[in-house]
């Protein structure tokens, strides 16, 4: 990767990742608020969990593989693309607007759906909490929409640090939420914050709050905008001016959207169907993870696609549509494999870290239950198993729409969903305390499969697009993720990792602790390693920062 690229990816990334930090303390004052592994927790996660799946499974990926090519081939207009710009822009927010009411008003059929395993008493209230939630699709519309301007007009930074803004309000809001009503107790049956004695003021404190922070993540982003010069304004007259490629890009970017998160939804149905086992099963003592101990794991491993991968997939993404323009392969696979070898750098070690370490993580978002803790633990170690895949195949799935090529990524799309949906079945039909292993298995096995539906497409468009360099690096990052897992797993040991009786389940605290210091010993011996195994491409990642702080 250039200097200027890398800069540009590590702005970002740091952007994203104080994002990431900040989301890691709501997610950590939600389990103080609502509990881990309880039915309103689960409930409120499933509300407050669709508008982005709809939001995605309707627009997402046009608005993000369509804009970018189109705003760049805008920019050699005589006027800079201000007029095309603000037609597809003004196309694009009616078009979010018109789906966004429509699933409101559609709100508690979509509840009934989704909880169809439900009491008539819980879908009730999976409809209040989508009432107030559902909003949202709009707000994380326009969002991408005036992200995706900026991304191409250059301008990367704002978009990866307007999330900081929906972070905070959350967190503030929590905070009250616990100081006014109190923090969840899951020793009481039923546990405190329950169906019956929720109010009104609760409802408005948590999920309007979940709102008006997506709202205040999209409305921040006019700021930069004005600063483009680009006078953009509502313009409704879409005809003859070039839409129609787009308009055929969209039309198989919508339907692997459709397909893809089709299949999601069917798994967050799967998850959601806990609850309605929960309450009988935790009778017996049984520990029923659901909606939200599989959103906190994907929320964990994903974390390093969403802090390094997608920084570098977003300025890659600019520099292989212009290469694709020029009908340069191999400059759009030299771009690739840059991204591949320098992304692992992270992915690798932070999948490695969550499975040697998942369960004092479990027991910091388990809601202070060793039990509730474990369970989450074992669900982030299945899952994690797929986290660099899951980098890998974003940005092969970025090669093809940098292209304009909207087809291949729904064919290999259309194959993961089948498999998708046989696993996710396949894991309803195990035991209700299973469940949830077997969708987070589903997770990282459909990213290994995508990520080799989409190498044997590249091989054929590109040929070799510097596979033995991409296979080389993967490898001895592995060696020296693995060789690190072993130091960290010792110093877990040293801490009563493995024992419900030692120092790393004792308490929250305690397993905070175990983590940092386990974590920093885990990554010192990692650089040590990286050194050793001479993976060049860590200067890559590293130097742009460290030059910046020389300055």
């Amino acid at each position: 990767m250039a200097r200027s690229g890398a800069f540009s990816s590590a702005i970002m990334a740091a952007g994203t990742l104080v994002s990431r930090v900040l989301g890691f303390v709501k997610t950590f004052l939600i389990t103080v608020a609502l509990g881990a592994t309880t039915t309103v927790g689960d409930i409120f996660e499933t509300a407050n969990t669709l508008p982005n799946l709809i939001y995605v499974l309707v627009a997402g990926g046009i608005f993000n593989a369509v804009l970018v090519p189109q705003i760049i081939k805008a920019a050699k207009h005589d006027d800079g693309g201000s007029d095309f710009i603000s037609r597809l822009v003004t196309l694009a927010v009616c078009g979010i607007a018109a789906v966004t009411a429509v699933v409101v008003i559609c709100a508690m059929p979509i509840i009934s759906i989704m909880g169809s395993e439900w009491s008539p008493e819980q879908q009730r209230f999976g409809f209040v909490f989508a009432v107030w939630c559902f909003p949202q699709i709009f707000f994380y519309g326009l969002y991408t929409i005036i992200g995706q301007v900026l991304n191409a007009r250059g301008a990367f930074g704002w978009f990866m640090w307007a999330p900081v803004v929906n972070n905070i309000v959350a967190i503030a809001a929590l905070i009250i939420f616990i100081t006014s009503f109190g923090a969840q107790d899951v020793t009481t049956t039923p546990p405190f914050h329950n169906l019956t004695s929720w109010t009104s003021a609760q409802t408005i404190v948590l999920a309007g709050s979940a709102t008006l922070g997506v709202a205040l993540q999209a409305l921040i982003l006019f700021i930069p905008l004005r600063k483009l010069g680009l006078n953009l304004r509502p313009k409704f007259g879409w005809r003859g001016i070039g839409l129609g490629s787009a308009a055929n890009l969209a039309v198989w970017t919508l339907a692997t959207g459709v397909v893809s998160n089709l299949a999601f939804m069917y798994l967050t149905k799967v998850a959601a169907n806990i609850v309605g086992a929960r309450e009988r099963l935790m009778d017996l003592g049984i520990q029923l993870p659901g909606v939200q101990a599989l959103n906190y794991s994907s929320m964990l491993y994903s974390l390093p696609h969403g802090v390094i991968g997608l920084s570098i997939a977003t300025i890659l993404f600019n520099r292989m549509s212009a290469s694709s323009q020029e009908k340069d392969h191999q400059a759009v696979g030299a771009a690739l494999s840059a991204g591949l070898r320098t992304a692992s750098i992270a992915t690798v070690f932070c999948a490695v870290a969550l499975v040697v370490f998942a369960g004092p993580i479990g027991m910091i978002f388990g809601g202070g239950g060793q039990q509730a803790g474990a369970v989450i633990g074992q669900t982030i170690a299945v899952i994690a198993l797929g986290g660099p895949f899951l980098t890998i195949a974003f940005m092969m799935g970025r090669v093809f729409y940098s292209q304009e090529d909207a087809k291949t990524p729904f064919y290999i799309q259309l194959i993961s969903a089948i498999v998708i949906v046989a696993l996710g079945f396949a894991a309803s039909c195990l035991a209700p305390q299973h469940t949830i292993y077997g969708l987070a298995l589903t997770y990282a096995l459909q990213n290994i499969l995508a990520v080799y539906l989409s190498h044997r497409v590249l091989v054929k468009r590109l040929g070799d697009y510097g596979i033995a360099d991409i296979v080389s690096t993967h490898a001895r990052v592995a060696f020296a993720s693995a060789a690190a897992g072993l130091v960290g797993a010792t110093a877990l040991y040293l801490m009563g990792g493995y024992s419900f009786d030692g120092f790393a389940w004792s308490s929250r605290g305690s397993a905070f602790i175990t983590v940092a210091v386990g974590g920093v010993v885990m990554t010192i011996a990692y650089y040590a390693m990286l050194l050793l195994f001479k993976v060049r491409e860590l200067e890559s990642l590293t130097a742009p920062i460290l030059a910046k702080l020389g300055r």
